[in-house]
């Protein structure tokens, strides 16, 4: 099976890719492993929804993929997610994509801009034990991470975010865009708050964000 992992940053899958074979660097993000009977593409994107839906258009558009999975690590906007408890992200969200109207936000659905999306699905999903026993989840991609009380109230008033993160609406965009079965995995590593760097757990997450990349692959 050729697979593609997406992830922003390389620290997040370090642990994972030493069950890899490395094969070769393909470019500057991209990098061929095996792994089993699989034929794996690491891409790293970079951080944000600009660096990830370039590197996935310039990926997808080159190379075919039975699959794809976005693994990383992500902030919780609720209690019923604990840090380090990884997720499965069904629908994600550009946030921040509309306008102002004074103090009224407006979404694109609101705006009337039919042909343009800022909410995105998983387009065909994995069929996988692993993913399924996954806590489902819905989330949003920013641009700025939330670390401000009111601007958290506002956004959880009006979208109702499990999670965020700043990659994952624009994963899903390319895979549904190519058509490609694809899931988007998330471990938590800190409460969205007021920036309280006390409550996070980086390496525990990226601990469970791997082994958890781990048990699926070894279940696909």
């Amino acid at each position: 099976m050729d697979i593609l992992l997406v992830s922003a940053t390389s620290f997040e899958l370090d642990p994972l890719l030493l069950s890899f074979n490395f094969e070769k660097k393909i470019n500057q993000n991209l990098t061929r492993y095996s792994f089993n009977t699989h034929t794996i593409d690491v891409l790293i994107s970079g951080i944000g929804m600009t660096a990830t839906a370039f590197w996935m258009g310039k990926t997808l558009s080159s190379t075919s993929y039975d699959l794809s999975i976005n693994l990383g690590i992500a902030g919780s906007f609720s209690e019923q997610i604990n840090i380090g408890e990884t997720v499965h992200v069904i629908a994600d969200e550009i946030s921040e994509l509309g306008a102002e109207n004074d103090t009224q936000f407006l979404s694109l659905k609101e705006l009337k801009i039919a042909k343009n999306k800022s909410r995105f699905n998983s387009p065909i999903p994995i069929h996988n034990a692993i993913i399924s026993s996954l806590k489902k989840v819905n989330g949003i991609t920013v641009n700025t991470v939330h670390g401000n009380e009111k601007t958290i109230e506002k956004i959880k008033n009006r979208l109702s975010p499990d999670i965020e993160s700043m990659e994952g609406a624009a994963f899903l965009m390319a895979c549904s865009s190519e058509k490609i079965k694809c899931a988007q995995i998330r471990t938590i590593s800190n409460p969205v708050e007021k920036r309280n760097k006390d409550h996070w757990d980086i390496p525990l997450a990226i601990n469970n964000l791997c082994k958890t990349g781990l048990e699926i692959l070894n279940s696909l």
